[in-house]
């Protein structure tokens, strides 16, 4: 901007026209009656060149305006030509300019109008939004040459929330690519509705399309021209005519090839638009990025980003300063291969030092021209790093560095630089250079913060289900959760299983009706009550009876269905207790038959008030157990039962391993259109516990037995032919059996081993009171027993039963070799 032009600032009201693609008005807000007269009805389906000021109605060869071209609106001044080819549809990218028209006053008192022309892509019938204001109202911030400031461009004043005109809201960030979804939405309204938007202008924005301010000084050489003709006529000569016609011809021919200059940047950047941002991945997104600029705008591009954006962490805190690492995610360029490789490799991370043109754009947020990097200033920004010579890259180029930014932080920059043979970087293409890292730094932003998002919903979901050993005592184990929507990752539905006592397994299946955080939350509260509940060997009934107790007390606005489950598999039974939820199916071992199970459905949990009943079903080994939450089941428009069959036929296909039957149901249930819940499947497969794997004895409470129960269990795992644990087990069964024949008040002690994958061994007495690790000093005769299980033990635990409690280990056979 030259240094003797003043842009003023404020705010100025706007005419506001659309017009379809019939070329007719299909708005006409109340600022275009103002600013040109007709009124609303007059003027809606009208041609829009009978209205608004194009060349065709003034030309300069007539001696007077002709008044019949516009009726009763006066004339137009044949420098809106422009503004003629976008109502006649022959351009097709924005367009800015100036012109002038007669009031009803008479010739003299005519209106300077500034105008700009926006296409409207996609579909509707609107073809473009034209906007135009009142110049004379900028007069008073008028530089001395007359001329208001560059740096103006329409606004609107986002003070109304009314229902807007969908198509065209849809278009508005399009043609305006800085504008949200939402905010279109508020200015469409309030420009097909209300008519208040106004002109703002700045003297620190800098927008992409601006007025032609080349039409006003051509305006003034034509006025000197005349000056000059008349001077010529009268025989006195005039100072400030020019030279000659050929250099007034010159210059004019040089306004043009600016104006074209300006309109191939103004497609180029609505062509990189459209090119980048068609996916939310981030890595896509910056490869889009930086093939858009190769080599139509540059030769190079290196695009760098914060380490906390490409980790995918939050929003980086803080500006950026010489200890910020930047990693190296792309690089395009025109040069042979591999001569970027070795100094520049993609995928390194690295501070910029403080003396550089790159830190002082990422320190800035502004770009940073150079235009030609001499031999001498090669030197001096290389001279910047450590262990690398950039000058063969960068001297005698010329280079510019742009911010990628958004919500004002500075998440990259992109380097960008020309060979020799191309013209050197000017202040032109560092504003072209601006708006296209504004452009991609939305992008990217978007693509950062859903990479973000998804990563956040990733975890929380993991964090919140279980992970299942697929082999447990009598049983396998196998698992699958899909979420209901690719933007929604965060659900509900959970699946879980404890390790009771007696080589029990509790399995439970539950639905938190709902979606997102709020529901995930209430499910991760729910299977947390469960995991304690049943650490308490609950019976089912009971256990969904606290459980909905609890539900009442977290609030009134979740309801949950729950599928509870004890498997047994010594006795070979099943408990089971439904709280709302879709009934499992059982698939026979004997005759591959599957059936569901009919169990007394009872009220969601969080209902209140409503009994619910426990219902023992025998098994044999090899029979199957398949619980899912109804996402698997349920299709709108679809009756349940459907799903419930295809699930029973899926369930009872062969297959080679617990993995491939779940499979199998999933590609059954799940791809069918229309799911939009999450899901939740287990399926246990009960293998059973043989007799000959269980030993139970009843000893006394009495300390003569803790030798007795030692010699038990050794002459045990020598039957079993387990006698390399036989030291360790015998010696952690001492332990047991002492602390329960000393702290027992009654009853008698028993002692039980299980093999089943792994040795087994409970100790259950009639005391409640739970053992708990402590500490010993060197002189205590008490306290380390519980320290010595724990240590050697793979796993050991305490749970209270009906009539005292049960403490017990786990020794993992293989470590003895077996």
């Amino acid at each position: 901007m030259p240094g003797t032009r003043r842009a003023p600032q404020g705010r100025v009201p706007l005419a506001v026209v659309v017009v379809d693609r019939a070329g007719r008005v299909s708005h006409w807000s109340t600022g275009a009656r103002r600013l040109f007269g007709p009124d609303r009805e007059e003027a809606v389906g009208r041609p829009a060149t009978d209205l608004l000021p194009v060349s065709g109605a003034f030309s300069e060869e007539r001696a007077e305006p002709d008044p019949a071209a516009h009726g009763a609106y006066g004339t137009y001044d044949a420098i809106g030509h422009a503004l003629e080819e976008s109502l006649d549809g022959r351009t097709s990218y924005p367009a800015a300019g100036r012109a002038r028209l007669d009031t009803s006053a008479g010739p003299h008192d005519r209106i300077d109008v500034l105008w700009w022309a926006y296409p409207l892509v996609g579909p509707g019938p609107e073809r473009l939004l034209v906007l135009a204001a009142d110049a004379r109202r900028l007069s008073d911030d008028a530089g001395p040459d007359g001329a208001a400031g560059e740096r103006i461009a329409p606004g609107f004043a986002l003070h109304t929330d009314f229902p807007a005109a969908e198509e065209l809201a849809r278009g508005l960030p399009e043609i305006l690519p800085s504008m949200s979804v939402r905010e279109s939405a508020r200015i469409v309204s309030q420009v097909l509705e209300l008519g208040y938007p106004v002109l703002e202008f700045s003297r620190h924005d800098r927008v992409p399309v601006t007025a032609d301010w080349g039409i006003a000084r051509r305006t003034e050489r034509k006025a000197r021209r005349a000056a000059a003709a008349r001077a010529a006529a009268s025989g006195v000569p005039s100072p400030r005519a020019p030279a000659d016609d050929t250099d007034t011809d010159d210059t004019d021919d040089a306004e043009d090839l600016e104006y074209v200059a300006v309109r191939e940047r103004l497609e180029f950047l609505n062509e990189v638009s459209g090119r980048i941002g068609s996916s939310l991945d981030l890595s896509r997104t910056i490869v889009e990025v930086s093939r858009a600029v190769v080599p139509r705008f540059t030769d190079v591009a290196g695009t760098y980003l914060r380490e906390q954006v490409v980790a995918g962490e939050g929003f980086p805190d803080g500006p950026p300063d010489a200890t910020t690492m930047w990693h190296r995610v792309a690089l395009e360029h025109t040069d042979e291969p591999g001569r970027w490789d070795d100094v520049v490799p993609v995928g390194e991370s690295m501070p910029f030092p403080v003396h550089t043109p790159f830190f002082q754009c990422m320190t800035t947020g502004d770009p940073v021209l150079v235009p030609y990097i001499s031999e001498e200033m090669g030197n001096a920004i290389a001279s910047q790093f450590e262990k690398r010579d950039i000058r063969p890259l960068i001297t005698h180029r010329s280079m510019l560095v742009v911010p990628l930014k958004a919500r004002n932080v500075v998440l990259g920059f992109m380097i960008l630089l020309r060979h020799q043979e191309r013209p050197l970087f000017n202040d032109m293409d560092r504003v072209t250079g601006a708006e296209l890292a504004a452009r991609a730094g939305l992008v990217l932003d978007n693509a950062r913060m859903y990479t973000y998002q998804e990563s956040v919903a990733e975890t929380l979901q993991d964090s919140m289900l279980p992970h299942i050993e697929p082999r447990l005592p009598g049983c396998d184990v196998a698992t699958r959760y899909l979420p209901g929507t690719l933007l929604g990752r965060v659900g509900g539905d959970w699946f879980d299983s404890v390790k009771l006592p007696g080589a029990r397994t509790a399995l439970v299946v539950g639905d938190v009706m709902g979606h997102g955080l709020n529901s995930a939350a209430m499910m991760g509260q729910l299977r947390t009550a469960v995991q304690t509940m049943a650490a308490l060997d609950l019976p089912p009934a009971q256990l969904l009876r606290n459980l909905d107790d609890l539900a009442q007390r977290l609030g009134e606005h979740y309801l949950a269905t729950c599928l509870y489950a004890v498997y047994d598999p010594i006795a070979g039974e099943l408990r089971l207790a439904n709280a709302g939820h879709i009934p499992p199916v059982i698939v026979r071992a004997a005759d591959g038959r599957s059936e569901l199970l009919d169990l007394p459905t009872g009220a969601p949990i969080g209902v209140g008030g409503v009994p619910f009943e426990s219902v023992r079903i025998p098994v044999a080994p090899g029979d199957r157990l398949v619980m899912c939450t109804d996402g698997l089941v349920e299709v709108r428009g679809e009756d349940i039962g459907v799903g419930l069959a295809t699930l029973c036929e899926s369930a009872a296909h062969p297959a080679a391993s617990m993995d491939d039957a779940c499979d199998t149901i999933i590609r059954s249930l799940a791809g069918r259109g229309g799911r939009k819940d999450d899901v939740a499947l287990l399926m246990v497969r009960m293998s059973g516990i043989e007799d000959g794997d269980v030993a139970q004895w009843e000893l006394e409470r009495d300390a003569s037995e803790v030798p007795r129960a030692r010699a038990l269990v050794r002459g045990q795992l020598a039957r079993w032919g387990l006698t390399a644990v036989d030291h360790t087990a015998g010696l952690m069964v001492s332990e047991l059996v002492t602390n329960a024949v000393r702290h027992a008040a009654s009853g008698r002690v028993q002692l039980r081993l299980v093999r089943s994958g792994a040795l087994l061994c409970e100790v259950e007495d009639a005391d409640h009171t739970l053992p708990a690790l402590r500490g010993a000093g060197p002189d205590d005769e008490f306290g380390r027993g519980l320290r010595v299980v724990s240590h050697l033990a793979r796993e050991w635990g305490t749970s209270r039963t009906t009539t005292g409690k049960t403490v017990w280990f786990e020794l993992a056979l293989r470590r003895a070799g077996i």
